[in-house]
């Protein structure tokens, strides 16, 4: 019996991968089309076919795949290299922005419009800092020392009565807070929360002259307009002493107001607090103090006379970062774009390839190497991303600035070995 001869219609594969690209076939191959605004980016895609063409040998042996697959990983390419570099900048900058403006995003992650920061590109900016999270937490601690914080401070008064030692403070706050047209500022803010008295004081009948120095007030003249002295002491000097002794010295003279000068002293337990000397009818009638309320607002809400920022950027989902535009992403980036495009597309070709691990032809039969091209595609992607990864770790501002820390410490050093030369005249 004769050997049949056997007439293909075709004697290439149905689909082939052509040896160049065109930018009018790009955007309707691209599945998100974030980018394909962008003639950079049509042009990029399109070049990418002939880049991937050369480098998977399709002059030798044909490459089943469209150019359309290679669109596509292109564009996720150019999103991946987005991603790892938008994540490094929120850890360099996440702590600085903290509280700061957010916005809303649509389905490919671009700011919507109408949004305060749309189209501003944060994402491509060098930000002020400010140490906002330090701050935000200074306060909320130095509040309890008895200065700063972001808790609205109150004050309410008691009326000493003669031989009553004792008041209730908390009561006292509780029921003048309980009515909503009491006038007070803290009305209806009070219930069953504690509070915390901050400070206890009383207002003296009249003003008088103090000296803010070491003698803490005691034995100077003090009237200007008799003796022209002003508030200062015969043996009055001056010298430069450090900001802290200044700061010291304020502390304790408030302190020696509210203590030796003071005709009264007090103690507080659990908000009940005792007066010493016993109060009689010929000192003073009015004891004011100043407290916080425990629990007075929602963490999660702003005060109505101030924007704390709660409803700003929290964590890294909240920075207003949209994609990079594809025309700031420099030539570094570009050349990482083609590479990671070309193990997405080497991915796809496996993919296919594994579908028919073997073609059987007429007395023979053709093995794919579909799973090969899998293990390298996936090899190099991850290789791609750690790359990546280090080199932008390296280039953290804290990174940067133990860099120029060490730079300036060996230039100190090689310094010290320059001869100094004399200066002729």
């Amino acid at each position: 019996m004769a050997i049949p001869q056997l007439n293909p219609a075709s004697q290439q594969s149905a689909v082939v991968l052509p040896a160049t690209g065109s930018t009018d076939e790009v955007s309707s191959a691209c599945p998100l089309g974030i980018y394909t605004g962008s003639n950079d980016f049509l042009s990029g895609a399109a070049d990418q076919v002939a880049y991937t063409y050369q480098k998977l040998g399709g002059d030798v042996l044909d490459i089943e795949i469209t150019s359309g697959s290679v669109y596509a990983n292109y564009e996720e390419a150019c999103l991946e290299y987005s991603y790892i570099v938008n994540t490094h900048q929120a850890k360099n900058i996440l702590g600085d922005v903290l509280g700061q403006t957010t916005a809303s995003f649509d389905h490919n992650g671009v700011m919507k419009g109408g949004e305060s920061l749309s189209g501003s590109n944060v994402e491509l900016r060098y930000p002020k800092f400010d140490l906002r999270y330090p701050k935000r937490v200074g306060p909320s601690v130095a509040q309890y020392a008895g200065f700063g914080g972001t808790k609205p401070y109150y004050s309410a008064s008691i009326e000493l009565e003669t031989g009553v030692q004792d008041y209730d403070l908390q009561s006292l706050v509780s029921s003048s807070a309980a009515q909503s047209d009491s006038g007070y500022p803290y009305a209806l803010k009070v219930g069953n929360k504690r509070i915390t008295i901050q400070r206890v004081f009383y207002k003296t009948p009249q003003s008088m002259w103090r000296f803010f120095g070491y003698y803490g007030g005691l034995n100077v003249v003090g009237n200007g307009s008799i003796y022209g002295y002003g508030q200062y002491t015969d043996d009055s000097t001056f010298e430069i002493v450090p900001v802290w002794q200044n700061k010291m010295q304020a502390m304790a003279y408030e302190d020696h107001l509210y203590t030796r000068l003071s005709h009264y002293s007090y103690e507080i337990h659990n908000n009940n607090i005792r007066i010493y000397p016993e109060p009689d009818a010929n000192q003073v009638k009015t004891l004011w103090f100043d407290f916080t309320i425990d629990n007075d607002e929602d963490a999660w809400e702003d005060r109505d006379d101030s924007d704390t920022g709660v409803e700003g950027i929290n964590n890294m989902n909240t920075l207003p970062f949209t994609n990079i535009p594809y025309a700031s992403i420099n030539a570094i980036g570009k050349q990482w774009i083609r590479r990671f495009a070309l193990a997405l597309t080497k991915e796809t070709l496996g993919q296919v390839r594994s579908k028919f691990a073997t073609i059987p032809i007429p007395g023979e039969s053709v093995n794919l190497n579909g799973s090969e091209l899998l293990g390298q595609a996936k090899d190099e992607q991850q290789t791609l991303r750690e790359e990546l990864k280090t080199v932008l770790d390296e280039m953290t501002y804290a990174k940067i600035a133990e860099q120029e820390a060490a730079l300036m410490t060996s230039v100190n050093t090689t310094n010290k070995y320059v001869p100094l030369f004399i200066y002729q005249g």
